[in-house]
């Protein structure tokens, strides 16, 4: 490990009990700061009503951190919008954001519309498939972007156990990280090595910085994201904090096969910036003849900074 990245662990990766919820909100009242919390969701109805209950509750109504819930629906079907809305969230659904901009499938194209659905300087995602949720997500990734001017992006890390019937991994939830994302980090941009959950979906980050930011349309989103950071800011702007433990839905082999052909494009895009092709990726499933092909396109579009975006700029201007 780098000589830089060891100092950054000791300087810039906490736990959340480190900023109570009183000293963050003092710093917010301080600096006039809002906060935007956005959570995006496909079919995430058994989920999505609990984890907007608690961030309203704890942040919203007991303790004032939290000024927007917005759940941004990537065309749910199934009661995601409804059950968000009755638990206090304004709900928009992706294809309203930018309409003149046919959308396209993909977690990051729903991150990026969310700039023009928010408002506040500070933005914080969470995804919305989170079990036994706690408010301590939101505070602990929102806390050092409050009460340290330096800091642009902070992601949470936590412990990730796989759960399957009738059992529980210790450690074994982040499939893709372990075996995609920490290998690329660790060969090609080895400042970013100390990230514990580089692919986590619950990151916070000023809107100053995001606005600047191509977004992957898909699961690469989060690493792009990390990468595009430390070129535009400096590694010493990035931080993490400890919230715990994170427990969520789990998606099977041949989906995370998916999501990390969709991460090693957005790696090669970034290490290369090379011609762009529509790649694919095929898989195999045993059918009544044997194994059947199955064939995906991998995510290689991506939607340029927001601040690009006439309607974005606009609304600054007003």
């Amino acid at each position: 490990m780098l000589e830089e990245v060891e100092r950054w662990l000791r300087t810039r990766s906490w736990s959340v009990s480190d900023r109570p919820l009183h000293r963050v909100l003092a710093a917010k009242r301080a600096s006039g700061t809002t906060v935007s919390v956005v959570l995006p969701a496909l079919n995430e109805e058994e989920t999505v009503g609990d984890i907007v209950a608690v961030i309203r509750h704890d942040l919203v109504q007991q303790a004032p951190l939290v000024d927007e819930i917005v759940v941004v629906d990537s065309g749910s079907t199934d009661r995601t919008s409804e059950v968000a809305a009755a638990a206090g969230a304004r709900v928009v659904h992706r294809d309203a954001i930018l309409p003149r901009l046919p959308s396209v499938p993909g977690k990051g194209e729903v991150l990026w519309r969310s700039l023009l659905a928010t408002e506040g300087d500070v933005v914080c995602f969470v995804d919305a498939d989170l079990k036994e949720f706690s408010s301590d997500f939101v505070t602990g990734i929102v806390g050092p972007l409050l009460t340290d001017p330096s800091i642009q992006l902070v992601k949470a890390m936590y412990d990730r156990p796989l759960t399957v019937p009738g059992a529980t991994a210790a450690g074994q939830g982040g499939r893709v990280t372990e075996l995609m994302a920490r290998p690329l980090l660790n060969m090609h941009w080895p400042q970013l090595a100390g990230f514990v959950q580089p692919l986590g979906g619950e990151y916070a980050a000023r809107r100053s910085l995001l606005e600047q930011l191509p977004f992957p349309v898909g699961y690469g989103v989060e690493l792009g994201m990390l990468v595009d950071a430390l070129h535009l800011v400096g590694l010493d702007a990035l931080a993490q904090v400890d919230v715990g433990v994170r427990r969520h839905r789990h998606q099977d082999g041949q989906a995370l096969g998916r999501m990390a052909a969709a991460i090693y494009r957005t790696a090669q895009l970034r290490l290369a910036r090379g011609h762009l092709v529509r790649p694919a990726l095929t898989q195999f499933e045993r059918g009544a003849d044997g194994f059947e092909p199955r064939t995906y396109s991998v995510d290689t579009e991506e939607r340029p900074p927001m601040i690009e975006t006439p309607e974005y700029a606009a609304r600054k201007v007003a």
